[in-house]
């Protein structure tokens, strides 16, 4: 069995162009030589377009041994077989590496749990931000507890602790994925545009139009 998909490499250093070519030959399992032309989107740059025809997972083989370099732009799509989705990769310095499913039309399909993950880090956030550190505990309908003589009763302190981690929680998430995503703000919004790669979308549509008339090459592979 075999799917086709399309490499568009949108930027890449010169001295980079042989090691993209080499990259993708030992997935392919056969030469590879792309037709390299400059980059007005990025002066001093060069982009590629390659067709392939391979194995199912090519597409994700291809991104895998393309994005430990963190000067490329660049996109895989990988067309739909038996018991495959179509799937479409993008990946730029910034943001690191996007994967989606991808419709017959070209929509963006956002399973199920990852919208459910979504909806529940977005109402954590809200939540730590108005019971994070800092909150008064102690007041009239806050927490489960009631106002005692010399401060907030059990369920208070409880509500407060609760409210604490989850901010910590939020925080230590958005610390760790902000400098590679830096929509990642914790409204629902925002996770939602990181479902459908608008980030990516946005820093790449640049270099899609540049590369309007780019020469395509096809290679099928071999094994």
């Amino acid at each position: 069995m075999t799917v086709r998909g399309v490499l568009q490499v949108h930027s890449a250093p010169p001295a980079l162009s042989p090691h993209i070519e080499w990259a993708v030959a030992g997935v392919l399992g056969m030469a590879v030589s792309m037709p390299w032309v400059d980059q007005p989107a990025s002066p001093g740059t060069l982009r590629a377009e390659l067709n392939w025809q391979g194995r199912p997972g090519t597409g994700g083989e291809i991104t895998s041994a393309l994005a430990s370099w963190n000067r490329l732009r660049f996109e895989v799509t990988e067309e739909a077989s038996p018991g495959c989705d179509a799937v479409r990769y993008s990946c730029t310095p910034s943001l690191g590496t996007f994967s989606a499913v991808v419709s017959a039309n070209g929509d963006v399909l956002v399973p199920e749990g990852r919208l459910r993950a979504a909806m529940t880090l977005a109402s954590a956030s809200v939540s730590a931000d108005v019971t994070g550190p800092g909150v008064v505990v102690g007041l009239p309908g806050v927490g489960s507890g009631r106002q005692g003589p010399i401060g907030p009763g059990p369920g208070d302190i409880a509500a407060a602790s609760e409210g604490t981690q989850a901010g910590d929680g939020i925080r230590t998430l958005r610390d760790r994925h902000g400098p590679r995503h830096p929509a990642l703000g914790g409204s629902l919004e925002a996770e939602l545009r990181l479902l459908l790669g608008q980030p990516w979308d946005d820093e790449l549509e640049p270099f899609r139009h540049a590369a309007a008339g780019a020469p395509v090459r096809w290679l099928h592979a071999t094994g």
